[in-house]
Order: C-alpha cells, then structure tokens, then sequence
C-alpha cells in the first residue's frame, strides 16, 4: 500500500535507445496536474538526455528541477551521487509532488532500488514502480541473445553482457512497454512479446503487463501511481548480481570523439553505420557543427538505425561536434573509430 506522506519515484529503465528519454518527454507534457523532478543518468561523460528533457521544462517541471549525472551508473555511486541528488531534490524550494528517474541503458536496476533503503530517504520517498522499455526491434531480432566468446564460456559465464543486463531489467520491472512498434511490425511485436513472457516467466514475474507504445505516447494513468512500493518487493525481482556487494559496467566502456565541422552529414550517417556493423558500435550520440548552418545537428544512433535532426541553434556556445560512443569493453578500439569517423 503506498504511504501518502512519501514522494513517489517511477525508475524508468531499457536498454540503450530504447525511447526512456521520449517517455519523460510525454509525461513532462502530461503530468497529470503533479509538479515533476527528474533526474537523469548518463554511461558516457557527454550529456545528451538531460539537454533534451530542459529543453521540455515549463511551469510543472521547471529547468531546476532536472538533474543530470553522466559518466558512470548511479546504482554504482549511491552515496556519492544518487543520496545527495535525491536530497536536493526534496529540498526544492517547492517539493516536487513526482520523481522520474531514467537509468542509464546499461543499468541494473535493482541494485538502485536497494538504495530506496537508505535511512535518510526511506521515509521521504517510495518506488511507485518501475518501467522498463523494451525496443521490440531489437528484441525480436535477438540483439540481446548474442554468442559468447571463447574465453567468456571457459570462464563459465552462460549470459551475454547484453543479455543479463535485458533480463535484469525484465526481472525487475511491473510494466514493460514494448517500444519502437512501428518499426518492429506486427510480427515483430509478436516475437518480442513472446521473448518477454517467456523470460518473465523464467524468472517467476507471473503474468507482467506488456504494453505497446510508439514515440512515448501512453496514458500517465497506467504507468505513475502503481503503489508498488518496490523497495519492499526486492525478493520477486531476481538479478543475476543478487548476494553481490555491487556491479561495475566492465563489460562496456565509452570513448568521445571530437570531430571537426561537418560538410557532408549523410557522409557522417553512413560512418556512423559504418561504426555499428564494423566496430560493433552500441549507440553513438552527440551533438555536430555542420558547416554554414546555425542550427546544431543532434545524432542518436542504436546500432545502424539512426536519426538525427538540427535541434536548436547553437547561440553563444562553442560549435564543438562531440560524439560518445558505447560498445562492449572489447570493441572499443578509439584510434579505429577515429579512423571511421575521420574518414
């Protein structure tokens, strides 16, 4: 049952590109009445979410009231960033009456739900539910159920890195939207349901609801005001880090490329391509000077799907074109994707 005298906190977690940062759009554009906060948690060290979300700030979720942490997973930093942060938000000068939360794609999120226990917090805030995206692209493809290497299998390891950290998050979630459906299809969506049932089911989740959405559009009234209370559920949402101290992201790594002005953006789209299918690139994303244009380019790649669009002019800042890019630890190879990206 949820206390009303806690501020509810929805975590909003999926894989890399999986549209977290759409949803928060459309729930900053619907709140229900409520005066929003969020906090937003980067992987690489360049912040692209986070400007995104205040660009969207109005009178319910003014500009201060969105945080962003990047370089690193906040469920690996606790009382250095996620206690403090969370602090500062409850002392807004107006509290705010809602708190969304979007992971890091490469986050497990129940060790950030332990963090929900923490004295100091525990009777200010609850977990009123978390919600994990789900690309159906990606899943019904099986991106998320690569070969293991060699070595990883003589070590004795029977999950992919990408595949624990999609299980982890199915494990814990009491709602997966299913995103991406109109580029996954009718039968895409079929198959990327069935993936997740089956792997609900694996882990004793039951029957979890499993919704279809497309650019973040869902009615607020099924996802906030769950009550779920999760931070006193932690049993029923297994993952493959219980009994550990803690996770470090070993298996993925991120380097940022700073590339000069752009003549050519399609030439920069296909070496963005070309990032995904040669170096095995999992997301690509920044912000790029293109020549003669005020306007800055803002690029968002999951693997060779890409989008981008000039989102705002660049004003008084500096025209720096910077790209992060994650892979796994073993495909970062920075003077190669330099090499590509230069060419």
């Amino acid at each position: 049952m949820t206390d009303l005298s806690k501020i509810p906190v929805t975590v909003i977690t999926g894989f890399l590109g999986a549209g977290k940062t759409t949803l928060i759009r459309h729930l900053m554009a619907n709140p229900m009445g409520k005066r929003l906060a969020v906090l937003v948690n980067e992987f690489g060290t360049v912040g692209v979410d986070g400007e995104i979300l205040k660009s969207c700030a109005d009178d319910n979720c003014p500009a201060e009231n969105i945080v962003e942490l990047s370089n690193g997973c906040i469920c690996c930093t606790v009382a250095e960033d996620f206690i403090p942060t969370i602090e500062a938000l409850l002392n807004l000068p107006i509290r705010p009456d809602h708190i969304l939360i979007e992971t890091s794609g490469l986050a497990l999120p129940k060790p950030l739900l332990k963090a929900f226990d923490w004295p100091g917090i525990r009777s200010l805030i609850t977990v009123d539910g978390v919600i994990t995206l789900a690309d159906a692209e990606a899943v019904a493809e099986g991106r998320f159920h690569g070969e293991l290497t060699a070595e990883q299998i003589a070590a004795g390891e029977h999950d992919t890195p990408l595949g624990e950290v999609f299980e982890d998050q199915i494990a814990c979630a009491d709602i997966v939207l299913l995103t991406k459906a109109d580029l996954a299809g009718a039968a895409g969506l079929a198959t990327a349901r069935r993936i997740i049932e089956s792997e609900a089911a694996e882990k004793s989740r039951g029957a979890l609801p499993i919704l279809t959405v497309s650019e973040g559009r869902i009615d607020p009234r099924v996802i906030l005001g769950l009550g779920r209370a999760a931070e006193d559920d932690l049993a029923a949402r297994p993952s493959h880090h219980d009994g550990m101290d803690g996770h470090e992201h070993d298996d993925f790594d991120s380097v940022v490329i700073d590339l000069p002005e752009q003549d050519d953006v399609e030439g920069l789209v296909a070496a963005i391509r070309r990032l995904a299918r040669e170096n095995r690139a999992l997301r690509v994303k920044g912000h790029v000077a293109v020549r003669g244009r005020p306007m800055r380019l803002l690029v968002q790649a999951v693997g060779e799907r890409i989008r981008h669009q000039f989102d705002r002019p660049w004003g008084g800042a500096p025209r720096r074109s910077q790209l992060v890019v994650i892979a796994e630890k073993g495909d970062i190879d920075e003077a190669a994707i330099r090499a590509v990206l230069g060419a």
